[in-house]
């Protein structure tokens, strides 16, 4: 019984508060006066420790391994970054290709064209409807093409704004008198065109996603084109007037 009494005494003394001692009677104007007056010095470690209690770190709260981290969470990858630059930004930030003058004319002309140079200011090669068509070839596309019409194509190499191009891969000439085939192009046929523009498709969103797995990514694609414009075809007879049959 004694040594609980002795434990009971012991407990109530600690947890009764200490009286502080009193102040000495100091105006609140003095006191502000006196610590505006003193310089502030730099913080202690002690200081430091307490801000750290007051703004924690960011928690992970995940209810996965450690392992997946890595791959967790949505990655949206900037490629159409130059959406932010713009278009011209965009295309006068690339690199140059450092690449002779005889690769560049071997590889424009494995994909279809030849560029003749920059149009003049005096020249005009847009000229009236004409009643023939061809069917060209650029890469891997074929197109139905006629005097004035304008088609885009995947960015074309080595050419800018305003210059003219031979595209000299004609799969096929036709008008109102005739009809050439070629095997499987036709060598003495041409296709002039003018670059109107180098542009950039609308976006493409690529979403990839694998269940139960905690993996999504988002991707966005804008494909670059060029505007051609068609100025002439030549190769074949553009006369109106039909054949009699006999």
């Amino acid at each position: 019984m004694a040594s609980r009494r002795c434990l009971l005494r012991l407990l109530s003394s600690r947890l009764v508060p200490q009286r502080s001692q009193p102040l000495a009677p100091v105006s609140i104007a003095t006191r502000t006066l006196t610590s505006l007056s003193e310089p502030l010095g730099p913080p202690t470690p002690r200081d430091l420790a307490s801000l750290r209690l007051y703004h924690p770190s960011r928690c992970h709260f995940a209810t996965r391994s450690s392992g997946d981290e890595e791959d967790d969470g949505e990655h949206y990858d900037d490629e159409g970054s130059e959406d932010e630059w713009g278009e011209e930004e965009a295309m006068a930030a690339k690199k140059p290709s450092g690449k002779t003058e005889e690769e560049k004319v071997a590889e424009a002309a494995e994909i279809g064209y030849k560029v003749l140079g920059s149009l003049g200011a005096d020249e005009k090669p847009f000229k009236p409807y004409e009643p023939a068509f061809a069917v060209v070839q650029i890469g891997s596309h074929q197109f139905k093409v006629s005097n004035g019409d304008s088609i885009f194509t995947e960015r074309l190499k080595f050419c800018d704004v305003n210059d003219k191009l031979i595209l000299n891969r004609v799969l096929m000439l036709g008008s109102q008198t005739q009809t050439v085939i070629g095997r499987p192009i036709l060598p003495d046929a041409a296709v002039h065109a003018v670059v109107e523009e180098h542009a950039l498709d609308a976006k493409v969103i690529i979403f990839k996603k694998k269940r139960r797995k905690n993996y999504r990514r988002t991707k966005g694609h804008r494909q670059e084109l060029t505007k051609l414009r068609i100025t002439s075809i030549e190769g074949i007879d553009k006369s109106e007037t039909v054949a009699a049959a006999v």
